[in-house]
């Protein structure tokens, strides 16, 4: 992702419908006395029934424009794809594309600069010296050539504006500016709000014109970083080891994303140059837009900048030809995390009809609900866990199968139960009704994923990148419906054969890591308060205004009372014919610790009239699912689906809760899958320090992460305890909460009718409150963990939520610590490459009488962490003051909110939340009318009075091997932590 990396995992969602014909688009005329310019007429196409009624335009210089309209908020969802990725980047220069992505966000010879001769002149010599450093193998003069760079890029920087890009997407309310890198694929991607459009055309049409690589040794140590966190990712080295063993001749093993350290350490700024004058040329690109569009108006603003970059033709790629797999190639992966096992199939292309078969058999074995792998191992508990997807590519696909071991269990059982599974599919020994009912999953998740302008967009994607026309890629669900098992059994024995590859993922805590070397780098500046011409005269243009749309919870949700004075809230979907039902109690495992083995054990439990498995079936075929969770102080029974359903669903669901029938087999695997999910969470470095650590840091040894069952109390449990509990569930005093097409009287009916509850609700019990520690000296906590990075949160206990506070604090992490064109951000990484991720947050409380708190998170190489941890505390004491970066933050705030819309099921959420802070009116409100109002130095008080200065607990995940604790010591007394006194057992 930008300035980042992302693994493309191709579940796509199939859509409906036929033909493509053609239209145009004509200018519309007006009684006047002067004739009016003729405007261009564009030529589009568009498919009959398409869902998204999409146009697809391609512009006189090969641009394909995607556009579709949908009103849900004043808001576009933005997506610029190019067809290059991993797979084209030179065999000598691997990572090349990811590393280009980086420096797209750069600017221009206009965007970014103060003085573009002066800089020009500096960014010239570096170039020089990285391709002398290149071609230099002696460590010594490598090494001088390095210290030149370093010498030089200080001087460049200070012509250059650091972010300025970024700033100006901030500034108009602009949401996840980033970008991804895949094998075929990079895509740029920006949600913006409807009347920032023009300007957003402008903008990406000029950096896409030109590229710049600034700052380019402090954005490379960025990407060293970035290597060095997948090098301490066992799924990433399992992923890239079964890539390698899959495609030893394709790119799509032979290359990774990223790139190898040897090519990192030896970049080349004319390489990269050459691959975006080669392939970022407007007929290999494509412009996707979903959202509030005007289609005339965001055509010709595309076309009028857009328009004027210069086709060309992109390199020709030539699709290596795989051989056969012939027997089963078997490797094994060693590192810190729990084992597993992965298995993978070798597929033709997305376009393919085996591959959308492919999906079918996938879908077949796992479908989260009732696949065979479902049903067969993860219901039946055979397993800790499995799965199975298809990874869709251009060139070829992937079918994958994982899973993870029973305590006792062999990665070989393992194995063998997942390809005992397929065979039951090559033989086709699964329900006739499965297909039909995937089919219609399928519908339902596309119903879903319309709803979002992400995934409309998305689609266009897709479909540019693997170069499937609209119309074809619109006919995808007719042909997905029509393929039969006949179908299925003839592919799944066409390719599933011994033709796989397998990878062991050992646990090794000692396992040798590489790392991406630390380069010496000197500071750069990031001229703050500086601006170029380009920046000045673009934010001089004017914009019409949105005006912002407060929820009110009155006029926007309905109540209602049901039987025993139940409250009712919903809102009406005028959408489509997905509902979305919720019983909410206000209590919750902080009472008691067995509630939460409860609900998971409901899982593996059938009724007095279906078993389990049959249960799964029957909410799948009605395309319907439920679910019951329980979290500290609340528990949440939902079900969901297809409205025309609902009452047979709800029949379904209730008697789930009403008959649970106990099941000692069930309870005893459940307990023992639970002891070894526990041993795994001490495995994984992401549990150990954002749940972990920053528990026990909040709240001492006893809260409410180690607020659980010990073995010998798992085992004491007796089924009819468990099956009581979830028989309770409905007895307490509850609301519910609904979202779907039906009107009140008619649910409220159904309601009565069909929610089985006793005559009296009994009071919930009192909540449970763990008191929150003081945090008053300050103190460093570490676990060991071998890591090739070090990561660490600074912790402070803030002030109790305030409501007055709160527009204060988001214009506090506006300016501080979100984003890209945030202090943080561009002091750590930008400036000092300490990081690929840093971030600082004031967090509110999700609950009144609550506290706030600050958690300021780096990830660093280990020998980094010094400098590392002496910035963010420096930035935290002393807050650097910029007024432009102030007036940015400003701007973004309102911009963001008068073009945000609460909707659909969002709404009753979001009064659900304002509820436990004392609220009952939309906090945003209060924000969007302070934003304006809050000056500097208001802020410059708020950051002195409750951040700078106070004490923190400062945790630290790390290797014990690598980590500088003279330097720990520097921030208060170190304590070490062992995995037991986190975890609680």
């Amino acid at each position: 992702m930008k300035k980042g990396l992302s693994l493309f995992l191709a579940a796509f969602a199939l859509t409906f419908t036929q033909c493509k014909n053609e239209t145009y688009q004509t200018a519309s005329t007006t009684d006047t006395a002067v004739a009016a310019p003729a405007q261009k007429e564009y030529k589009y196409e568009t498919v009959p029934n398409d869902p998204l009624n999409a146009r697809v335009y391609t512009l006189d210089n090969g641009l394909k424009v995607y556009l579709t309209d949908y009103e849900d908020a004043p808001r576009i969802q933005t997506f610029i794809a190019v067809r290059a990725g991993s797979k084209n980047d030179p065999a000598d220069a691997t990572g090349l594309a990811h590393y280009l992505e980086h420096m797209v966000f750069k600017g221009t010879s206009q965007l970014g600069t103060q003085d573009w001769a002066k800089e020009k002149a500096e960014l010239d010599k570096i170039e020089a010296l990285y391709e002398k450093h290149r071609q230099t193998t002696d460590p010594a003069q490598r090494k001088k050539i390095y210290h030149q760079i370093d010498s030089i890029s200080g001087v460049a920087a200070t012509y250059a504006v650091a972010n300025e890009y970024d700033k100006i997407l901030g500034a108009i309310g602009a949401k996840g500016t980033n970008a991804y890198t895949s094998v075929e694929q990079t895509v740029y991607t920006n949600d913006i709000p409807s009347n920032q459009l023009e300007r957003w055309v402008e903008l990406e049409a000029h950096r896409f014109g030109e590229l710049v690589p600034r700052l380019f040794h402090t954005e490379l140590e960025a990407v060293y970083e970035e290597k060095n966190r997948t090098l301490d990712n066992d799924g990433w080295k399992v992923m890239e080891t079964l890539n390698a063993a899959m495609f030893p001749t394709h790119q799509y093993g032979t290359q990774t994303t990223i790139g190898t350290i040897e090519h990192l350490k030896n970049p080349s700024i004319t390489e990269i140059k050459k691959y975006f004058d080669k392939y970022y040329v407007p007929n290999n690109m494509a412009v996707a837009l979903s959202g509030d569009i005007d289609f005339d108006e965001a055509i010709r603003a595309i076309d009028a900048h857009f328009g004027k970059l210069k086709p060309s033709t992109a390199p020709t790629f030539t699709v290596a030809q795989e051989k056969p797999i012939a027997q089963p190639i078997v490797k094994e992966v060693s590192g810190p995390s729990a084992e597993n096992v992965s298995i993978a199939y070798r597929f033709p292309g997305m376009s393919a009809r085996d591959a959308q078969v492919l999906s079918m058999i996938s879908a077949i074995l796992y479908n989260g609900q009732a696949g065979l792998i479902d049903l067969n191992l993860n219901q039946q508990q055979k397993v800790l866990q499995a799965y199975g997807y298809d990874n869709q590519m251009k060139d070829y696909s992937v079918f994958r199968l994982g899973g993870s071991p029973r305590q006792g269990q062999t990665l070989d059982q393992v194995k063998d139960m997942l390809l005992a599974q397929v065979e039951l599919v090559k033989q086709g020994k699964f329900d006739d009704d499965l297909i039909p009912a995937i089919i219609n999953d399928n519908k339902i998740s596309l119903m879903r994923a319309y709803e979002r302008n992400s995934e409309r967009a998305d689609a266009f994607v897709t479909a540019f990148i693997y170069d499937i026309p609209w119309a074809d890629y619109v006919q995808r669900p007719d042909q997905f419906a029509k393929i039969t098992k006949q179908d299925v059994v003839e592919v799944a024995n066409k390719y599933l054969g011994n033709n796989y590859v397998l990878v062991y993922k050992r646990n090794d805590k000692n396992a040798t890591a590489e790392k991406v070397e630390k380069p010496s780098i000197t500071p750069v500046p990031v001229n703050r308060e500086a601006q170029s011409a380009y920046y000045s005269q673009f934010m001089a243009k004017e914009v019409s205004d949105l005006s912002p749309v407060f929820v009110d919870y009155k006029a926007d949700i309905k109540e209602a009372k049901l039987k025993n004075n139940i409250p009712l809230l919903y809102t009406k979907n005028n959408e489509n014919g997905l509902f979305q039902l919720y019983y909410i109690l206000d209590m919750g495992t902080d009472n008691d610790q067995k509630l939460g083995m409860a609900v998971n054990y409901l899982r593996f439990l059938g009724t007095d009239k279906y078993s389990a498995e049959e249960l799964k079936k029957e909410f799948y075929k009605l395309g319907t699912s439920f679910n019951v969770s329980a979290g500290g102080d609340q528990v949440y029974v939902t079900l969901s689906g297809l409205d025309e359903n609902f009452e047979k669903a709800l029949a379904l669901f209730e008697s789930v809760l009403q008959n649970p029938q106990p099941n000692q087999k069930a309870l005893d695997d459940m307990v023992q899958g639970i002891l070894k999910a526990r041993n795994d969470a001490k495995l994984n470095k992401g549990v150990i320090l954002n749940q972990a650590l920053v528990s026990y840091a909040k709240y001492g040894p006893k809260n409410p992460f180690t607020n659980v069952l010990s073995e010998k109390e798992l085992k004491a449990v007796k089924p009819q305890e468990l099956v009581s509990l979830i028989k309770s569930i409905p007895t307490y005093e509850h609301r519910v909460l609904y979202y779907g097409p039906r009107e009140t009287d008619a649910l409220v009916a159904t309601l009565n009718a069909g929610h089985i509850v006793p005559a009296k609700l009994k009071p919930v019990p009192a909540e449970k409150v763990y008191a929150e520690l003081d945090i008053k000296q300050p103190t460093v906590y570490w676990v060991d963990y071998n890591m090739v990075q070090a990561e660490l949160i600074f912790l402070t206990k803030a002030d109790a939520f305030k409501k007055e506070m709160v527009p204060t604090i988001r214009l506090y992490n506006q300016y501080f610590g979100a984003g890209m064109s945030s202090i943080v951000f561009q002091e750590l990484r930008e400036s000092k490459a300490l990081a690929y991720s840093a971030y600082s947050s004031y967090s509110t409380a999700s609950k009144k009488d609550r506290s706030n708190y600050i958690t300021s998170y780096i990830g660093t190489q280990s020998d980094k962490l010094p400098e590392a941890m002496a910035g963010m505390q420096e930035l935290l004491t002393n807050m650097p003051l910029a007024e432009a970066n102030f007036d940015i933050a400003k701007a973004s705030l309102r911009n963001s909110i008068s073009s945000e819309r609460i909707t659909k099921s969002s709404i009753l959420f979001d009064y659900e939340r304002a509820k436990r802070l004392g609220l009952d009116y939309d906090i945003r409100r209060d924000i969007y009318e302070s934003a304006n109002s809050l000056t500097f130095d208001q802020l410059q008080e708020f950051q002195k009075q409750f951040v700078s200065g106070k004490p923190q607990a400062i945790l630290v995940i790390g290797s014990k091997d690598r980590l500088n604790f003279k330097e720990l010591e520097k921030y208060g007394k170190v304590k070490q932590l062992s995995l037991q006194e986190i975890f609680g057992y």
